[in-house]
């Protein structure tokens, strides 16, 4: 399914006026019409997959990033002084969280984490407003494998000097990021997981 550019109608607003149990119905439509495929692929972590999710596709669109937002707010404990991500995949997702915030009553800043330090300049590996020594921050993933992407954001994070203890992710594809983040002391916890989006791409399919 591609997206549509023709002009929203109300009915294509649902992503800022939906109750979170429709928008969080609506977001897994999403998902299952928009980034899930299966086939034969590699992903990432260098494992073969018999199905791939491509969550740019969600959260670069504007419903799905908006929904996505909404959804991950309530999750965020209240302490949160920013939510920060590795790039790419986390881009989007810190974005439209700290955008949405503010409509929320509850500004967020967000963080980018580079893969490798900025090669001019400051030298950065962490781009956006400085924070407090030991601010509280939240970790956001699209999807989580083995759990090393959202790692390597962590230990820049700490690093820093910030505190970080929760990875927040979009799709769990439950082959051990999960335990991996417990046998290091993280809280997890994932808007859906692959069950979620397999049983619903078979119902709509």
């Amino acid at each position: 399914m591609s997206y549509s550019t023709q002009t929203s109608s109300q009915s294509e607003t649902w992503a800022a006026t939906a109750d979170l149990t429709t928008l969080r119905q609506k977001l897994l439509d999403l998902f299952c019409q928009l980034a899930y495929q299966e086939g034969d692929f590699v992903l990432s972590s260098g494992q073969r997959s018999s199905y791939y999710i491509n969550g740019k596709q969600v959260t670069l669109h504007p419903q799905g990033a908006t929904a996505i937002a909404r959804l991950l707010l309530p999750l965020l404990p209240a302490n949160t002084q920013a939510v920060a991500g590795l790039t790419l995949g986390a881009d989007p997702i810190v974005s439209a969280v700290s955008v949405v915030s503010v409509y929320e009553n509850q500004p967020i800043p967000a963080l980018i984490i580079r893969k490798e330090t900025k090669g001019h300049g400051t030298m950065a590996y962490i781009e956006g407003p400085t924070l407090p020594a030991g601010a509280n921050v939240v970790v956001l993933e699209d999807v989580v494998t083995t759990g090393q992407s959202a790692m390597k954001a962590v230990g820049r994070l700490r690093d820093a000097g910030y505190t970080v203890d929760r990875v927040i992710a979009l799709v769990d594809r439950q082959q051990g990021g999960a335990e991996f983040y417990q046998s290091v002391g993280l809280n997890f916890e994932a808007i859906f997981t692959i069950k979620d989006l397999q049983e619903h791409y078979r119902e709509i399919n």
